[in-house]
């Protein structure tokens, strides 16, 4: 089989990539999962295995800013892939080399729920110098978490009215959609995947989006042992916390009526609660 390495024109790559690109090098492909934006190929090889990221053009992420803060993360000692390349195939679709990491993590206790609290507060905590901050990618909050959000005014009236309450602390690296699918468990060492999102930003969104998330597709249970466990490390105010959980709604009902996401019955039963329960949502209209 064709070795699907020499297909593509790198652009960054890391030392030990050179052994994978001879030409008698042997490598099979497995693939893993064929998503809206990407597909993710397992290679596997004498020595291991890799994983291999293909986005399609209409996607257009950063791949060369994610590799990047794979880079950074890594040497900083956060347990993420480890980036060994990006570049372009032929049609110009952008991919990501990484180490492969083991698989989503399942049958959740209250255990694995604090370890992913805690990964996520590690994250946060990441320091950073004055030099790395110009190179690390940062964004417009709304513009990036809310685009096109003009088009659907009963959502964009709240978010300006909810914006001015709070004041963004974009200070500090986020994962922007930390969530059970995108953290990998290989013997009981926990990476964090899928860093398309991955910015300078506000910790609290960032925190507040994954409790948000838990609470809709999991169950209010976890999600109040993830809350606290992060919370143990990274205090947030209550009423910030209900502030940037109404932006989460937000996100996710605009998410929804754009198509970025499936909703099943209970995620749109479970998100009608968490509406109820916000005092900034409540009563308002904003239905999926």
């Amino acid at each position: 089989m064709a070795n699907i390495l020499h297909t593509i024109q790198w652009n960054e790559q890391d030392d030990s990539l050179h052994t994978l690109l001879q030409p008698a090098y042997e490598i099979t492909e497995h693939p893993l999962d064929q998503g809206f934006e990407a597909q993710v190929i397992k290679l596997s090889y004498a020595e291991g295995d890799l994983v291999l990221k293909i986005w399609n053009q209409q996607a257009k992420p950063d791949v060369g800013a994610q590799y990047q803060l794979l880079q950074f993360l890594f040497i900083k000692g956060i347990t993420v892939s480890k980036p060994m390349g990006w570049g372009m195939l032929d049609d110009q679709d952008p991919v990501l080399l990484t180490t492969f990491d083991g698989t989503a993590l399942t049958k959740m206790n209250k255990k694995k729920i604090v370890q992913t609290a805690t990964l996520l507060s590690a994250i946060h905590h990441v320091e950073i110098t004055e030099s790395e901050y110009a190179l690390l990618p940062k964004y417009d909050f709304v513009d990036y978490f809310f685009p096109d959000v003009a088009t659907y005014p009963d959502i964009s009236d709240i978010l300006y009215q909810v914006m001015p309450m709070i004041t963004l602390e974009q200070s500090c690296i986020i994962h922007g959609d930390f969530h059970l699918g995108n953290i990998l468990n290989k013997q009981d060492r926990y990476s964090v995947i899928d860093w398309t999102n991955g910015q300078l930003g506000d910790a609290r969104y960032d925190a507040v989006w994954s409790i948000t998330l838990q609470k809709i597709y999991i169950s209010e249970r976890y999600a109040q042992v993830f809350r606290d466990a992060y919370l143990a490390e990274h205090p947030i105010a209550e009423k910030e916390l209900q502030l940037f959980e109404a932006l989460a709604c937000l996100r996710w009902i605009l998410l929804a009526r754009q198509g970025g996401i499936t909703v099943q019955p209970q995620a749109q039963q479970n998100i009608k609660q968490v509406i109820a329960q916000n005092p900034f949502l409540a009563g308002r209209n904003c239905e999926v």
